[in-house]
């Protein structure tokens, strides 16, 4: 797979938010507590956002800029035991890519307020895209070995364990 096509993206704005480092950081936006942040979009873009504030959540698509090691192996932030980066929310995958929905608090200009926030102060937004329950939300979903686990959702934190490149100590199997 070397002669894969490179796709370059353009980051439309900024995250900001409280968390400047991984460790106290919410691991998921659903328990984020109300963490409130704001994105500085780029200007050029504002016309973008018409009809945008009829929405009470948003989905943003932004670049992982800070996370260390790419692995397929991990040990998530809600697991004992590794598992297949592509079955879970770890930062560390081959395209640091991540998503969460946050809470529309407001609108002005190029700045957008929102809350449940679970990304690092300056990450760069990649896309945004309004939350239609009647699109996003599935009847039934199974949700695999977090079943057994998201019960810890709300009070468990993030580390450094995917940041920097360092590993945590509960890293039990090396990645590629």
């Amino acid at each position: 797979m070397d002669d894969r096509e490179i796709i370059a993206l353009r980051p439309i704005g900024v995250i900001r938010t409280p968390f400047t480092a991984f460790d106290g950081m919410p691991i998921q936006a659903s328990a984020a507590g109300g963490a409130e942040g704001s994105i500085e979009l780029d200007p050029d873009l504002v016309e973008g956002l018409e009809g945008l504030d009829g929405f009470s959540h948003l989905i943003l698509v932004y670049h992982l800029d800070r996370v260390g090691d790419r692995r397929l192996t991990v040990t998530s932030f809600l697991a004992d035991v590794p598992h297949g980066v592509f079955a879970t929310r770890s930062p560390a995958r081959p395209n640091p890519i991540g998503i969460s929905t946050v809470r529309l608090l407001g609108i002005d200009g190029a700045t957008i307020r929102i809350a449940d926030v679970d990304m690092l102060d300056g990450t760069p937004l990649l896309d945004i895209k309004p939350y239609v329950p009647a699109m996003d939300d599935r009847a039934g979903a199974r949700i695999g070995w977090y079943a057994e686990r998201i019960g810890r959702l709300a009070t468990t934190r993030s580390d450094d364990r995917f940041g920097g490149g360092r590993r945590s100590r509960r890293e039990e199997e090396p990645g590629p």
